[in-house]
């Protein structure tokens, strides 16, 4: 398992999207790990307080307690014992090993966040289906940055979460993700070659990689940008519209309809609920 050290944004002030502002850190901080693992990455943060002192995004891949235990270990390269920690998973098959691995780590079990330890109100017909890290993500939202609002987390899939203007996560919507998209256009034609991302200069394209930065990159800004302005409309006010995960980096930019970026919404929205349950 490779981790891929990032650290968070720094605060700045730009067009758009800007970049989420830190929380202040308090008086007494409270260490904590939270651990979101998702089809493709794992992203662990480590908080001090309030602070999102530093993330990690890992492969998600099959390991024992006793290996991820070590990765742990590894990335945060102090003793973590007596530390909070908080976990949400897509993953089933992983969440007893995560779960051993964070206890064997601090010492406690971890919180693992669902419908029914989250304090967050939900009006879906299932609240059971929905899941761990969008109700991270819209508690995220309305504590940090008000309701109503609608969250786009940019991974393996593109996940839109609503949060009404009563603070209630409502639904949203889920399309393929931009890299899981553009790899099955890859493996299915044979002809066509992957192409770094990087942002097109023209509209029309003049070889086939440029044709192709242009159909992935702007073809999924231009998905956001339909389908939020569609949630929006329905929510009615004037939702605040965040971007996070790992693409959110690459494709916010080019989104006409997202107003931040906040890489670590997720995490963020786990601590919450860490320290408004325990």
């Amino acid at each position: 398992m490779a981790p891929s050290r990032r650290k968070p944004a720094p605060s700045a002030r730009r067009a758009a999207p800007r970049i989420a502002r830190k929380v202040a850190r308090t008086s007494a901080p409270k260490p904590l790990i939270a651990v979101d693992i998702g089809n493709s990455e794992t992203t662990v943060g480590r908080f001090l307080g309030p602070e999102l002192e530093t993330l990690w995004r890992l492969s998600t891949n099959r390991a024992t307690a006793d290996e991820l235990k070590l990765v742990l270990e590894g990335l945060l390269k102090t003793s973590a014992s007596g530390w909070g920690a908080a976990m949400c998973t897509v993953v089933p098959a992983m969440t007893r090993q995560w779960t051993e691995a964070l206890r064997a780590t601090t010492g406690r079990a971890p919180l693992s966040i669902s419908a029914a330890t989250a304090p967050v109100l939900v009006r879906v017909p299932d609240p059971a289906s929905v899941g761990a890290d969008r109700l991270a993500n819209a508690h995220a939202a309305r504590r940090l940055y008000g309701a109503p609002a609608i969250v786009v987390d940019l991974g393996t899939a593109t996940n839109f979460d609503c949060v009404a203007p009563d603070g209630a996560y409502v639904g949203g919507a889920i399309a393929p993700g931009m890299v899981t998209a553009s790899e099955d256009l890859f493996r299915r034609a044979a002809r066509l070659a992957r192409v770094d991302l990087r942002r097109p200069k023209h509209a029309i394209g003049k070889t086939t990689e440029e044709c192709l930065r242009v159909g992935v990159l702007w073809g999924n800004a231009g998905l956001v940008d339909a389908i939020v302005r569609r949630l929006r409309a329905e929510l009615g006010g004037r939702p605040k519209v965040i971007a996070t995960g790992g693409l959110a980096h690459v494709l916010a930019p080019e989104c006409e309809t997202v107003d931040l970026v906040d890489e670590g919404l997720t995490l963020k929205g786990m601590r919450l609920l860490w320290e408004e349950t325990t």
